[in-house]
C-alpha cells in the first residue's frame, strides 16, 4: 500500500474522532459510559464513510515462468505422400526428446489449403497454401517467443508466394524440406485458358503454355485432341534460356454438347514424372441461334434492312415468308416479326399466338388497321389518318434495358398514317413520337410485356433510311445495328420467373471447389430462408447417387461437392414438402496440382527462412534440427510478474458496519430520551 494512502487513513481517523469529540465529549457535563457507547458508534459511522471516499487499494503480485513456444506445421497435401512416414517420424520425435519438450511449449498443426490443428495426417488435400497458415500464425503468436518449424516439399499452389512472408521480431523459422531435391528433367502444360461456352458453327479461342525444366536443348510436339482427334499440332523448341512456349490458336465448335479438350506433350527420354505432360477441360457447344420469321407480302426496303441489321449477329437468322406460309416452316421460329399487316396474316398470326411467340409488329401505309384491331393482341389503332412524316424520339426514362447509346442526330421521318393508340396491356416507350417538331406524347415504338411473352410494336416504315443515315453520321451501321440487336435481344429473351434458380459451372477442374448454389422464392418472390433444400447427385457412369441437405448462407443455399471423384454427375434440387426442382450436369475433370511437381522446391524455402534469420535442413539432419532447438540461446524461459491491485475492503461489508453504527446509536439515544 502506498504512504499517500496510509496518510490519509491516519487522517481519516483523526478528522472522525474530532468530530466525535466534539459532539459527545467537548462542553458536555455528564460523562457517563453511555456517552462513550454513543461516541463509538459515531466514530465508526463517520470512519467508514471517509474509508469508502478513500477508498484503500494494495498490490499483489505473482511471478510464472513461460516457456517459448515451439510450433510445428506439417505439409498435409497430396505431393508429399511419399515422405509422410518421414514427416510423421520426425513430429515423433521432436515431441518425444526430453530437453525440446521441457524448453519448449510445443504446438502442432496441419495445413493443405487451409490451417487445422494437427490431428491424424492422411496427406489427401488437394492444395497447398504456405503463405496462410504463416500468416495466421503471426498473428496467433503475435506477443510470444515463438520458434516455426515448417515441414513440407515447399510446392505450393494456391495463394500468394510465401518466399515473401516476413515474420514478426518474435518469430524464427525453420525449414525441413521433404522429398527429392534432385532436378529432373521435365516438361509440362500449364492451365488451358478458354470459354466455358461456344456457339455452333464458331470459332473459340484455347491458350495454354509448355514449361521446360532442364538445361539441355529439347524437342516436343505440343498436340490438341476434340474428343480423340487431333486437330491441332506445333513442334517446339525450348532449353534452360527459353523454357517457355505460348500456345494460342482458334478451334470450330462443330458438335452439339459438352466437348473433351485434350492438351498433350510428348515425353521427354529422362522424364521421370509424366502426370504434367497432359491437360484437359471441357467446353460446352451450344446451338443457340434465333430463328425469326419476317412476314410480309409487299416488297420494301425495309425487310432487306432488318434481315442486314439483326443478322449483323451471326446468331440469329431471319427469313422472309409470305403470309400464307404453312405452319411447319412457322414451327421452326422463336420469333415472329409482322410486316404492314393485313387480312391475309390472319393464319400466321393465329399460329404465332397458339405458340405464345413474341411478336414484333410494323405498320406503315400498307396495314389493315380494322384486321389488327379485331385480332385482340393488346392495343387499338385509329384509322383513317392521312400520311404523315413522324421523327422519332429517345425515351430517356425506358428502364427495361440500356438504350443511351442510341443517337438519333440528323434521322429523317418515317412515314406513317396511324391515327392514336389504345392499350389493353401495360406497354413502355422506347421512342416517342415528334410531329412537325411538336411532341405527340405517343410512342413510335413500345413495347408490351405480360406474364406469358412480349409484344413490340413499331408505328412507321422506312426504316431503311435510318440505318443510312447512322452510315453517314459515323462511316459504319453500328450504331443501328447494335440498337436493334438490342431489342431483338429483349423480345427473344425468356424471363425467369422460377422461385428456385439453381447456379453451377458445367465443367470442375479437379475436385475442389465443387460448389452448386441454389436461391428460393416463396409465392411473393421473397427468399425464403426456412425452407429445407437438397440435392442428389448421381454419378453417370456408377449409377451411385448420394443425398446431402444444402447449407443456409447469406441469401442462398450452397453444396460443397468437393468429396466427388472426378467423372460425370447429374443432379436434382429439390424444396421439401414443394414440388419445385431443377436439375443439370457437370463434369468433374481428372486434374490434380499436387502431381505436377517433379521435386522440391528448396530454394523458395530456403529464401523464406533465411529472411527471417532461420535455417533449413533436410529430412535426413534429425540430429541437427533437436541440436538447433536444445542449443540456441535465444530461446530461454522468461520469468513474468503479474500485479494484481486489491481493494483493501469489501464495500458490501463496510456499508453494513456503518448502516449497524448509524442504527445502533440512534435506537440508543431513543431508548433513553436523548432525542
Amino acid at each position: 500500500m502506498e504512504t499517500i494512502t496510509v496518510l490519509y487513513i491516519i487522517l481519516a481517523a483523526i478528522v472522525a474522532l474530532a468530530i466525535v469529540a466534539l459532539q459527545y465529549i467537548y462542553k458536555q457535563k455528564a460523562k457517563s459510559k453511555l456517552y462513550l457507547l454513543l461516541a463509538f458508534f459515531r466514530f465508526i459511522g463517520i470512519f467508514g464513510i471517509l474509508l469508502l471516499l478513500i477508498n484503500p487499494q494494495f498490490s499483489q503480485k505473482s511471478y510464472t515462468l513461460e516457456k517459448p513456444n515451439l510450433v510445428i506445421l506439417a505439409d498435409n497435401s497430396t505431393s508429399v505422400s511419399e515422405s509422410g512416414n518421414e514427416l510423421i517420424h520426425l513430429i515423433s520425435q521432436i515431441e518425444d526428446t526430453k530437453e525440446i519438450s521441457d524448453r519448449f511449449n510445443i504446438r502442432t498443426y496441419q495445413f493443405g489449403a487451409e490451417l487445422s490443428t494437427l490431428d491424424s495426417l492422411t496427406f489427401k488435400d488437394k492444395n497447398t497454401n504456405i503463405y496462410k497458415p504463416l500468416s495466421a500464425l503471426k498473428d496467433v503468436y503475435a506477443r510470444e517467443q515463438t520458434a516455426i518449424l515448417l515441414l513440407s516439399d515447399g510446392n505450393q499452389t494456391v495463394g500468394q508466394d510465401y518466399s515473401y512472408f516476413k515474420p514478426d521480431k518474435n518469430t524464427t523459422l525453420y525449414a525441413v524440406v521433404l522429398g527429392d531435391t534432385t532436378k529432373y528433367q521435365d516438361v509440362s502444360v500449364g492451365p488451358i485458358l478458354t470459354n466455358k461456352y461456344a456457339f455452333l458453327k464458331n470459332k473459340f479461342p484455347l491458350e495454354t503454355y509448355v514449361s521446360y525444366q532442364g538445361k539441355t536443348n529439347i524437342s516436343a510436339t505440343v498436340s490438341i485432341k476434340i474428343n480423340d482427334k487431333v486437330i491441332y499440332r506445333e513442334n517446339i523448341n525450348l532449353d534452360y534460356e527459353s523454357n517457355l512456349k505460348t500456345i494460342s490458336t482458334q478451334i470450330d465448335a462443330n458438335v452439339v454438347g459438352l466437348t473433351n479438350i485434350v492438351v498433350a506433350v510428348t515425353q521427354l527420354p529422362e522424364e521421370r514424372n509424366i502426370s504434367n505432360n497432359q491437360r484437359s477441360t471441357r467446353i460446352e457447344v451450344i446451338d443457340e441461334k434465333t430463328k425469326i420469321a419476317l412476314i410480309s407480302d409487299i416488297l420494301h426496303p425495309d425487310l432487306g434492312t432488318l434481315k442486314k441489321s439483326i443478322e449483323s449477329n451471326e446468331q440469329r437468322e431471319v427469313t422472309i415468308l409470305k403470309s400464307n406460309t404453312t405452319s411447319s416452316t412457322l414451327e421452326e421460329m422463336d420469333l415472329f416479326i409482322f410486316y404492314q399487316p393485313t387480312a391475309r396474316f390472319k393464319n400466321s398470326m393465329d399460329y404465332a399466338t397458339s405458340k405464345n411467340a413474341n411478336t414484333f409488329f410494323i405498320t406503315g401505309t400498307h396495314t389493315d388497321y380494322s384486321f389488327l384491331n379485331k385480332a385482340n393482341i393488346g392495343f387499338e389503332i385509329e384509322n383513317g389518318y392521312p400520311k404523315q412524316e413522324v421523327f422519332g424520339l429517345l425515351n430517356n426514362a425506358f428502364t427495361t434495358y440500356d438504350i443511351s447509346e442510341f443517337d438519333l442526330t440528323d434521322f429523317p421521318p418515317m412515314e406513317s398514317d396511324a391515327g392514336p393508340i389504345v392499350f389493353q396491356k401495360p406497354y413502355e416507350t422506347l421512342l416517342g413520337t415528334q410531329i412537325k417538331g411538336l411532341n405527340v406524347e405517343r410512342p413510335l415504338l413500345a413495347i408490351l410485356e405480360d406474364a406469358s411473352k412480349k409484344q413490340s410494336l413499331l408505328l412507321g416504315e422506312n426504316l431503311w433510311k435510318w440505318r443510312m443515315q447512322t452510315y453517314r453520321n459515323t462511316g459504319d451501321f453500328i450504331n443501328f445495328d447494335e440498337f436493334m440487336g438490342n431489342f431483338i435481344r429483349y423480345l427473344t429473351s425468356a424471363k425467369n420467373k422460377s422461385r428456385l434458380n439453381v447456379d453451377y459451372e458445367k465443367i470442375y477442374e479437379g475436385s475442389t471447389n465443387v460448389i452448386i448454389t441454389a436461391t428460393y422464392f416463396d409465392e411473393a418472390f421473397l427468399f425464403d430462408s426456412n425452407a429445407k433444400v437438397k440435392i442428389t447427385v448421381t454419378n453417370t457412369q456408377t449409377n451411385r447417387s448420394q443425398s446431402n441437405p444444402m447449407v443456409l448462407k447469406n441469401g442462398y443455399f450452397e453444396a460443397d461437392l468437393s468429396n466427388l471423384m472426378a467423372g460425370e454427375y447429374e443432379f436434382i434440387v429439390s424444396v421439401e414438402n414443394e414440388s419445385k426442382t431443377d436439375k443439370g450436369s457437370f463434369v468433374i475433370s481428372e486434374f490434380d496440382m499436387e502431381n505436377q511437381f517433379v521435386s522440391s522446391d528448396y530454394s523458395k524455402m530456403k529464401k523464406l527462412v533465411t529472411d527471417s534469420g532461420g535455417k533449413h535442413f533436410y529430412a535426413s539432419q534429425m540430429e541437427a534440427i533437436k541440436r538447433e532447438l536444445i542449443d540456441d540461446i535465444a530461446y530461454v524461459s522468461t520469468e513474468k510478474s503479474v500485479e494484481n491491485i486489491v481493494s483493501l475492503i469489501q464495500l458490501r461489508i463496510l456499508l453494513a458496519i456503518i448502516i449497524s453504527a448509524f442504527a445502533a446509536e440512534w435506537f440508543i439515544r431513543k431508548y433513553n430520551g436523548l432525542i
